[in-house]
């Protein structure tokens, strides 16, 4: 709980939706009632939306850098993102705008980053591991007895040893000592549970919850989930530095691969639904690309070292 506001990081986030929603245009009358539901629920949401309102009034006429990102930020994430930070560190006195613009706070900055190739492991303040895969970024948050990680992009692989809350672009995760990797794509969030057990709630305000047992994923959106099915095969090998396909398309395999390197790596149409099965070390894609032309008919063509294509080989 916020000492200053006196609200969880979970509401902040909600009441930050709603007023994002509100900012796009009026409310239909289902969204109103939606709304007006979510606000006479509980005192808390009532103070977190005052709390809101006062951030909101007070952005335009400050210069802080924080401010600057929530007003212009150039996705709607980022914005959500900047605004749920002014909201969570209680950003409704001078002084603690005084503190932030004298201190390096950097707003829309990672706790935690992982470059484009390479992997990084964190040890949490409670125990918990952390995994990032390449190009991912998250922010931690431990208040008092709340544990939460912001995926910011990319994905994770999370061991838990308490309760503990991932929030993503399209909805929160609450885990109970649970190993799980959690996947950040442009429209929807991946999760495969490999220990324990998760609950899943799209959209964070929308009350729908999703228990997610051991040995299954499913993919969510902030609308709801497709049907849990058993974990890919494969799945968290890339902790080990792994990248396993079990019949996979080459097309998906190399949309894979162009993960862990820079620059465009292209497949073919002639040769996109050839499959491709075995287990190819990450560090090394020059190789798996080698490895390709003895296993498969193709030709890898690298016109330069960041435009590589997959062909047809003649």
């Amino acid at each position: 709980m916020n000492p200053a506001a006196n609200f969880s990081t979970r509401v902040a986030e909600q009441a930050v939706h709603w007023l994002m929603e509100m900012q796009q245009g009026p409310l239909d009358p289902r969204q109103q009632a939606n709304w007006q539901q979510w606000l006479d629920a509980h005192s808390e949401h009532q103070r977190a939306w005052e709390h809101m309102q006062r951030v909101n009034q007070r952005l335009r006429a400050l210069p802080s850098p924080l401010a600057h990102a929530a007003l212009n930020a150039p996705t709607s994430n980022s914005r959500r993102h900047a605004l749920k930070l002014l909201l969570i560190l209680g950003a409704g006195g001078a002084a603690t705008w005084g503190l932030r613009q004298h201190h390096l706070i950097p707003p829309l900055s990672a706790d935690y980053r992982s470059p484009v190739g390479q992997r990084r492991k964190v040890q949490l303040a409670d125990g918990s591991q952390l995994q990032l895969n390449t190009a991912s970024a998250v922010e931690v948050q431990f208040e008092g007895s709340q544990r939460l990680i912001h995926l910011l992009d990319g994905e994770i692989l999370l061991r838990a040893h308490k309760p503990l809350q991932i929030i993503t672009d399209q909805g929160l995760l609450n885990t109970r000592g649970a190993q799980v990797n959690v996947r950040q794509f442009s429209d929807h969030t991946q999760v495969a549970v490999l220990e324990g057990q998760v609950e899943i709630t799209p959209n964070v305000y929308s009350g729908l919850a999703l228990p997610l047992e051991k040995s299954r994923q499913v993919n969510f959106t902030r609308k709801g989930w497709d049907t849990p099915r058993a974990t890919d095969v494969g799945t968290g090998a890339w902790v080990d530095g792994m990248l396993v396909a079990s019949h996979m398309r080459l097309a998906d395999f190399l949309d894979e691969l162009s993960r862990y390197r820079r620059g465009q790596l292209h497949c073919a149409s002639q040769v996109a639904d050839l499959l491709i099965s075995g287990s190819y070390p990450l560090d090394d894609s020059e190789r798996i690309l080698d490895l390709l032309e003895i296993s498969l008919p193709v030709k890898v063509r690298r016109f330069t070292r960041y435009w590589v294509s997959v062909e047809a080989r003649v």
